[in-house]
């Protein structure tokens, strides 16, 4: 049976404070203290309690999420959940508890105020940056650490991120598609105020205009991320004269949904239209075994919220860190989904 802090500290005969410093490294803990602590500790098999490790620390032990209400955000699907994921196994790993505060649209700033002014958490992680995003600039006056999951094109180099390469992603998709001898390309984008949904735009016209000629407007799409998005706008493109011949698709989930589409009229992706897809890897949304069924840009976001959440605590607990920055490379795995451009009629 395991041992509760007060118990331990009469055992011992001594404080609970003394106890729980001597547990967390605290220097005016004496050496010969801090190991009769870690001994009977041990024989007794007590784990610190977070309200515990909080008395000891001066911290709250819990790391701070807001999500707006709104089902216009890119992180209400299964990529978010993916991300909480990998981000729990780091709090965990470090004793930290999280904090998931649902909120409206227009309360976003109210929830970070009050989070730093009640000491209710330790650390946040920012979601689904925008261009110039004026959150950032609020969690540097409130003065809690913080990693932002993404980045946006400005500042970048003045507070802490995770992100994936999206520019060089989509341009090396772009790149692929063109090498198959595609030049009807078409774009079916995330939210284009979205920080990753600007850069992908960026990398593909990038590498559009470097094969010489330029993106059609009629062949650019920009929207949540959903089924039914990639299905009409696949749809819609391919009911013209002059269609596209090949999707590049911001996310599996629209991606499917640009497959309904195409099968719909008796084509067949990977010999009649060509579609690459970012792929998250999503714990339960797979794409495919050993063989993709989608070519795609793959990149895990489960890691990314591992990274982001060792980032954190890291930052919590050293104080007064330079900014970290991790960017992540995205592979492109051949799939199914891909083949030369079909020969003019």
């Amino acid at each position: 049976m395991s041992m509760n802090l007060k118990q331990l500290a009469e055992s011992l005969g001594l404080s609970q404070t003394t106890v729980s410093r001597a547990l967390n490294g605290y220097p005016e803990v004496s050496e010969n203290t801090r190991m009769r602590v870690k001994a009977a500790a041990e024989q007794n098999n007590y784990r610190p309690s977070n309200r515990a490790r909080s008395l000891a620390t001066g911290r709250s032990m819990t790391i701070g999420h807001v999500i707006p209400i709104s089902t216009k955000h890119e992180m209400m699907n299964p990529v978010f959940s993916d991300f909480i994921a990998g981000a729990g196994e780091a709090y965990s790993r470090a004793g930290y508890d999280m904090n998931l505060s649902i909120v409206s649209d227009d309360m976003e700033d109210d929830a970070y105020r009050a989070m730093a002014r009640r000491q209710s958490v330790d650390g946040i992680v920012l979601h689904g940056p925008r261009d110039d995003d004026p959150r950032i600039a609020l969690l540097k006056e409130i003065g809690l650490p913080f990693v932002v999951h993404g980045r946006t094109p400005s500042d970048e180099a003045t507070y802490s991120w995770v992100d994936v390469n999206n520019r060089r992603s989509f341009a090396r998709a772009t790149e692929l598609l063109c090498d198959l001898g595609h030049d009807r390309i078409a774009l079916i984008n995330g939210l284009e105020d979205m920080d990753f949904a600007i850069r992908r735009r960026q990398g593909f016209e990038q590498a559009i205009s470097a094969r010489g000629f330029a993106a059609n407007p009629a062949w650019m799409r920009s929207d949540e991320m959903t089924e039914n998005y990639g299905y009409f706008a696949a749809k819609e493109m391919l009911a013209i004269g002059d269609a596209p011949t090949a999707f590049l698709v911001s996310s599996l989930i629209p991606a499917i949904g640009v497959r309904r589409a195409v099968e719909e009229i008796g084509l067949k992706l990977g010999k009649d239209i060509s579609l690459i897809t970012h792929d998250d890897e999503l714990s339960y949304l797979g794409n495919g075994t050993d063989v993709p069924i989608f070519t795609a840009t793959r990149s895990s976001v489960r890691e990314a919220g591992r990274l982001a959440g060792g980032m954190l605590v890291d930052m919590i607990a050293e104080a007064n860190t330079a900014p970290r920055h991790r960017l992540l490379e995205a592979e492109l795995m051949i799939g199914g989904s891909t083949g030369p451009a079909p020969r003019q009629g």
